[in-house]
C-alpha cells in the first residue's frame, strides 16, 4: 500500500509540474505577445491568425494543435500510441491559459524600443522556463513537439535538426497568412529570431539544475 501510494504522488508531482509549465509558458507567449517584436515561432500563426479571423490567439492555438494531433496519427498510423491524445487536453488547458495570460498582460505599457525589449526578455525567459519544466516532468509533449518527434520515427533525421525546421516553417506559413490576409508582415520580428535562438539556450541550462531534483522523493 505504501509502495501504492508513493507512486501517485510520483504521477501527481509529475502532472503537476507540466501544468506548471505550461502555465508559465503560456505566459511567456502572452509576455511576447505584448511586447510587440514578434512572438516565438510555435506561437506565430496561431497569433497572425486571430489578425483577421474571428478567433483568439489561444483558440487558434487549440485548433492548430489538434492539427498537429491529426498529422501524428497520420504520420505513425499504427504506431500511434493512443496515450498521446493526452495531448488534447494539454492543448485545450494551454491554449485558454494563453488568452488569460494576454488579458493579464494587457495592462503593461511601454513607450521606447528598449521597453519593448525588457518585455519581450521576459517572454523569452518564461516560455524557456515552462519548457524545462515540460521536459522535467515528462509526462506528455505539447503538440508540437510530438509532431516534430513523430516525423523522427518515421524519417532518419536527429531530433534538433528536424526541430529547427518545423520551427522556420511554422514562421515560414505565418509570414505568408500575414502577408495575404492583412497586407503586410505581422507576429513574425526580430523577437522571433530571439525567440528562436534563445529558449532553447535557456532552457538546456535551466534543464541541467532540474537534472538535480529528484521527484521521486517525498
Amino acid at each position: 500500500m505504501r509502495q501504492l501510494n508513493r507512486l501517485s504522488v510520483y504521477i501527481l508531482k509529475r502532472y503537476l509540474l507540466l501544468l506548471l509549465g505550461l502555465s508559465i509558458m503560456a505566459f511567456g507567449v502572452a509576455f511576447s505577445i505584448k511586447a510587440s517584436l514578434g512572438t516565438s515561432p510555435i506561437s506565430s500563426v496561431p497569433y497572425v491568425v486571430s489578425l483577421f479571423a474571428p478567433l483568439t490567439v489561444g483558440t487558434a492555438t487549440i485548433i492548430m494543435h489538434c492539427v498537429f494531433i491529426v498529422m501524428q496519427i497520420l504520420i505513425l498510423r499504427r504506431d500511434y500510441h493512443p496515450i498521446q491524445l493526452m495531448q488534447l487536453p494539454v492543448a485545450f488547458f494551454f491554449g485558454y491559459l494563453t488568452d488569460f495570460g494576454v488579458w493579464a498582460v494587457q495592462g503593461i505599457s511601454y513607450d521606447t524600443y528598449w521597453q519593448q525589449w525588457i518585455i519581450c526578455i521576459i517572454g523569452i525567459f518564461l516560455v524557456a522556463v515552462g519548457v524545462s519544466l515540460e521536459v522535467k516532468a515528462g509526462v506528455v509533449v505539447l503538440a508540437g513537439e510530438g509532431v516534430v518527434l513523430a516525423i523522427c520515427k518515421v524519417l532518419p533525421v536527429k531530433f534538433g535538426y528536424m526541430k529547427v525546421g518545423f520551427d522556420v516553417t511554422l514562421v515560414v506559413v505565418a509570414c505568408l497568412l500575414s502577408v495575404v490576409f492583412t497586407g503586410q508582415f505581422q507576429g513574425v520580428r526580430e523577437g522571433t529570431v530571439a525567440a528562436a535562438i534563445f529558449v532553447g539556450l535557456i532552457a538546456k541550462r535551466i534543464g541541467k539544475v532540474l537534472e538535480r531534483w529528484d521527484l521521486e522523493k517525498e
